[in-house]
Parts: C-alpha cells; structure tokens; sequence
C-alpha cells in the first residue's frame, strides 16, 4: 500500500509539471503563430511520397534555393532510388556534369575541378561558412540536408500527446514549418521595430529574418500537361508545398520503408502476443488442474 501511494503521487507530480509546463497557447510555444497545417501525402502511417511533387520540389531547390542553400549530405544518385523523385539513371548523369566539383590532389598535389558524377555530393554555392556568411548579410544559410527533420515547433496546450500517437500522430512539423515560412512574408505591423536589412514573417519565431522573399508566383516554370497548361499552379503557395514535400524526403529518404517495416513488426507483435496468450492458458491450465488436484490432500496434512 504505502508503494503504491508513492507510485499515485509521483505520478501526480509527474503530470502536474506536464501540464503547468505546456505553454497555454501555440504563440507561447513557438514564439508566433503555428503554421498552417498541409495535407501532405507523406502523413501518417500508411502516408507515401509523390514522387512527381519530389520533382518540382527539386526543381524549386535547383533554380532557386541552391544559390544560398547547400545540401551536403544529399548525392545525385540519391535523386534515382525508388521512393524519392526516382530520375532516371541517365537524367542524375547528365544534371550531375552539370556541377563543377573540387577533387585531388592530383599527381602534382593540386586541387582541380572536374564535371560532377552520380556519386557526388552536391556541391555548396559557397567555399565556406566564411563566405556565406560575408554573401548573405553577416550569416550563413543553414545546410537544407535535414532542414526538415531540424526544423519544429510546439503547437501549445497538451497537442504534443496527440502528436505521439503512433497512428494519427503529427510528425510534419518541418515541412509545415518550411511552407508557412515561404508564405509568411507580410508587411510589419506600424508598431513594430523592424531592423534595417530584416523582413517581417509571420511564422518565423521572433517574426525578424535576414532572408528576404526567396520566391514569387511564375517565377518556377513547371511541366506542362496535354493543353499546354501548368500541372500544378505556378504560385508561392504551391512552390512552399513541393519544395516542403522535397526536404522533407532529403531529411528522411528511406521513410516509406521504415514505416512499411514498422507495420510489419507491429502485426508480428499482435500475432505473436496472441499465440503467447493462448500458450500461456493451456500451460497454466494444466499446472492449474494438478495443483487443484493437491488442496485436499495438503487440507487434510493440516
């Protein structure tokens, strides 16, 4: 008894300080509004990429982010696996020659330049941190790698066990983050301190960033379909969709087959919980009858 009322309080106090520690609204949490939830094809447990959104995505990154972006831990053949944009083995060739990458040393111990292979890493825009930080306003663009995965948020109040849930879980907040960003630009409100070289973003914590609008409706020339019309609109909101959908597949390219593999074991663990439970009942069962067998006996012993 007197362990289990130590067990009651410490986990009373335990989720007292859960729920006094969870900021009240979404603006305490992350320091301005939550952004807006996307309908991503990716969500949930049986979610799964599109691959032709991957490849605007990409095209979005390549004709505009690259310039100020690296992605270090990302290669061009990466770009040709089965569930990511899935390019064709000739297309990663020929948008790899298309970089210039510093190898050597060569016999002479010099470095030198050389077109790019499929087992490349893409190449930063910049030599250094140094230099990127002295290109863009005194710092440096973040690598967009895992982006995805680096970038979160809290949405205030007890959401976060809604979002541990396995099934219906919310796991996007990087790519929800990375859209809201895209879209938040606004003008400052009259009251608001807006440095000089800053921009105003609704969605950016503190609402002050260095980087100004990266994108513009039309500025992203997208496939056309049989009419000679865009297949998707050629607008921020949609660049901010496929562009979020990409990062979020370079952060974590290999997640359809972790979430297949995660199914499989959990069905294993309910077939497997079901035929210990079945075993269990007819070994105890048995033991059960002997022992039944014994108390009169052992009553009479006494």
């Amino acid at each position: 008894m007197a362990m289990t009322r130590v067990l009651s309080t410490t986990l009373a106090a335990a989720m007292a300080a859960l729920l006094l520690g969870a900021p009240a609204r979404a603006e305490d949490a992350h320091g301005g509004p939550v952004p807006p939830r996307v309908n991503w094809s990716f969500a949930g447990m049986f979610g799964r990429f599109d691959e032709a959104q991957l490849q605007r995505g990409f095209q979005v990154y390549k004709e505009v982010c690259s310039a100020c972006h690296s992605m270090k831990l990302v290669s061009f053949r990466n770009l040709t696996q089965e569930g990511g944009p899935h390019f064709s083995a000739s297309q990663v060739k020929a948008l790899a020659a298309t970089y210039q990458v510093k190898d050597g040393p060569n016999d002479s111990g010099d470095m030198f330049e050389r077109p790019g292979r499929p087992a490349d890493t893409f190449p930063p825009p910049f030599p250094n941190d140094q230099a990127a930080a002295a290109a863009n306003g005194g710092k440096a663009p973040p690598d967009f790698s895992v982006i995805a995965k680096a970038r979160t948020f809290s949405r205030g109040n007890l959401t976060f066990l809604y979002d541990w849930l396995p099934f219906v879980g919310y796991t996007e907040q990087g790519p929800d983050y990375i859209h809201g960003l895209i879209n938040g630009y606004k003008d400052a409100p009259k009251d608001f301190a807006l440095p000089e070289g800053g921009h105003y973003n609704l969605y950016y914590p503190g609402h002050i960033i260095a980087m100004p609008p990266p994108i513009s409706d039309g500025q992203v020339t997208y496939p056309k379909d049989d009419k000679g019309q865009p297949v998707v609109p050629e607008t921020t909101e949609q660049y901010g969709k496929d562009v979020g959908a990409f990062l979020m597949w370079a952060a974590e390219p290999h997640m359809m087959d972790r979430k297949a593999l995660g199914f499989r074991v959990i069905l294993f663990l309910i077939i497997l919980s079901g035929l210990l439970y079945y075993v269990k009942k007819k070994v105890w069962a048995d033991v059960g009858g002997e022992v039944h067998g014994l108390q009169p006996e052992l009553h009479k012993a006494w």
